[in-house]
């Protein structure tokens, strides 16, 4: 609680009326907490002109933003991160011998009185705004954790005994610096991770030493080799927090871990695999508290965007989104689910796994063990009185031909497919016994994709490309602006890119192409009828984005490669 009534500051300065006064001691008074704290989430006032007011109220000093790269990292590693956000407080810079605070409460006495005991040192308050507080407490607390590297350092001088003990696990990583090293260890792994904007870690045991490896924008990076002694105690400690067994070393187990990473929710997802030299771990990671892209953020753009935008709205059908695993399928589907989702109407999907939650929608986990499959799913489905549907991936005949009788009886479909190109999933399906005439009259569409790295702003440079460059990527000979290539610079971790875009092949099925499926065409000739109506396809798409300078040519040739022109 704090030391003074705030309340009649704010209301002499025009920022609560006396009853919205009265309504925030009423909450302060239930919650036993500050009246700046109730105040705060009753969100009846602005929070910056709040502080403002207290600065001026109490002749202190206030800071609309504080710059983190300015704080002083040695006084910052000595309030705990728990301490930092319960009270919102943080040391901005020094003064002479004095450490100056920034708070969001100034009358909260007995904090400025703890931080005085901790730094021993006289302290000068400044005021700032709760929530740029907030942000600059994760921020702050972000870069200055332990990396990897530096605590591998630390093992080296250390005991490995013991190292694997089971511990509570705290709320946030962040908050875990006093911690058994190898569980620091493994929480470093993960926040760098993290920070890195990996999707993947591979933990891969060989015969000598141990590797850990990323995956950021789709590409492997080896990070951090451990010795071979620590092997056993990663993987273990890896183990009991995804709740698996660890006695257990000659099977496969699957596991989840949910953690919080500088404020961020983080859904893991463990696979633990025998090998010869010891368990292979490979951790998928989810970023939660990520916003979905939108559909214009995807990559798609012009006419394909508004024909797609079209098609997702269509009354029955079915749209099918193809490509190899981790080239942004799913993401696709999210966005045009997010895009049309309404009040007024009903969707569900079937997913395996279920990536990210989506409001208002209705997501059905597909399980095995219990005889919940993607055919099984979808039946029951048809009995809830759905208007879309979305199956994660048509694996068999009898997923495709309950897909297709759900499109024919006034549903709109989603789902994926495993194919290199658009053309390549209408032949699929009929390699699957799916009648051709069921896939003719019920396909309205056909999205092929897949994700290049996007070159990095800060380093990319200009080029001529050599003689046969511009043939080989689809680009007109006569093309006259530069290309660009990656450089690398210590924004990108050197490699030159940063983050992923789509490139995109979208097949409308009209009747040229019907005409083909019901002859069992192959999809050499689907894709020159698809051509012919005016198709752009991988290459093309990508040649574009190259010439825009939005990625490289060896990007879209190392993606493509597989495309038959």
């Amino acid at each position: 609680m704090s030391g003074l009534d705030i309340l009649p500051t704010l209301e002499a300065r025009g920022l609560l009326t006396p009853d919205e006064a009265a309504q925030v001691r009423e909450a302060a008074a239930e919650r036993g907490v500050s009246a700046l704290e109730a105040l705060r989430g009753l969100a009846l006032a602005d929070d910056r002109e709040v502080s403002r007011a207290l600065a001026e109220a109490y002749g202190l000093e206030w800071i609309g933003e504080i710059r983190t790269a300015e704080v002083p990292a040695a006084w910052v590693r000595r309030v705990p991160i728990s301490f930092a956000r319960r009270h919102r407080c943080l040391p901005v810079e020094e003064d002479g011998e004095r450490i100056v605070v920034a708070v969001a409460d100034p009358t909260d006495t007995r904090v400025l009185h703890d931080l005085r005991v901790l730094f021993g040192r006289p302290l000068r308050a400044v005021v700032a705004p709760s929530a740029a507080l907030e942000q600059a407490v994760n921020r702050v607390y972000e870069e200055g954790s332990d990396r990897a590297e530096e605590i591998m350092e630390e093992l080296a001088e250390g005991s490995l005994e013991g190292l694997a003990q089971e511990l509570e696990e705290p709320r946030d990583l962040l908050d875990a610096a006093e911690e058994a090293p190898v569980i620091r260890l493994v929480n470093g792994i993960l926040f760098q991770a993290v920070k890195d904007r990996a999707s993947d870690i591979h933990i891969e045991p060989f015969e000598r030493e141990l590797q850990i490896r990323y995956r950021i924008d789709g590409v492997l990076y080896p990070v951090l080799t451990p010795p071979k002694a620590l092997q056993a105690p990663i993987t273990s400690r890896v183990k009991v927090m995804a709740g698996l067994d660890i006695a257990e070393k000659r099977l496969p187990q699957d596991g989840r871990i949910r953690i919080k990473i500088a404020g961020k929710d983080i859904d893991i997802r463990v696979s633990v695999l025998p090998t010869a030299h010891g368990e292979r771990v490979v951790l998928r990671l989810l970023d939660k508290s990520a916003v979905l892209l939108d559909l214009e953020q995807l990559g798609l753009e012009g006419e394909r965007l508004e024909a797609f935008k079209n098609l997702i709205r269509k009354p029955h059908g079915i749209l099918l989104v193809t490509g190899p695993t981790g080239s942004g399928k799913t993401t696709t589907l999210y966005a045009a689910l997010s895009r049309i989702n309404s009040r007024d109407v009903n969707i569900i999907t079937v997913e395996d796994p279920i990536e990210y939650q989506l409001q208002g929608i209705g997501q059905i986990q597909v399980n095995p063990k219990i005889d919940l499959t993607f055919a099984a799913g979808l039946r029951s489905i048809l009995r809830q009185d759905p208007d879309v549907i979305m199956v994660g991936e048509i694996r068999d005949a009898e997923t495709a031909e309950i897909a297709i009788q759900a499109s024919l009886t006034g549903h709109l479909v989603f789902s994926t497919l495993h194919t290199n190109d658009a053309a390549g999933a209408m032949t699929r399906l009929v390699e699957m016994g799916v009648e051709p005439f069921l896939v003719a009259s019920s396909i309205l569409a056909v999205l092929a994709q897949r994700l290049v790295r996007v070159l990095c702003p800060a380093c990319r440079e200009a080029y001529d490309p050599p003689a046969g460059a511009l043939e080989e990527l689809g680009l007109d000979p006569s093309f006259a602006g530069p290309l660009y290539r990656p450089v690398g610079c210590p924004e990108c971790r050197h490699t030159g890119y940063r983050g992923r875009t789509g490139i995109y092949e979208l097949l409308s099925v009209d009747d040229a192409v019907r005409e083909l499926v019901m002859q069992r065409a192959n999809s050499v000739s689907i894709k020159e009828a698809g051509r012919r109506s005016g198709m752009i396809t991988l290459r093309e798409d990508g040649a574009r984005k190259v010439a825009a300078g939005i990625t490289s040519a060896e990007e879209v040739l190392r993606v493509t490669q597989d495309e038959v022109l």
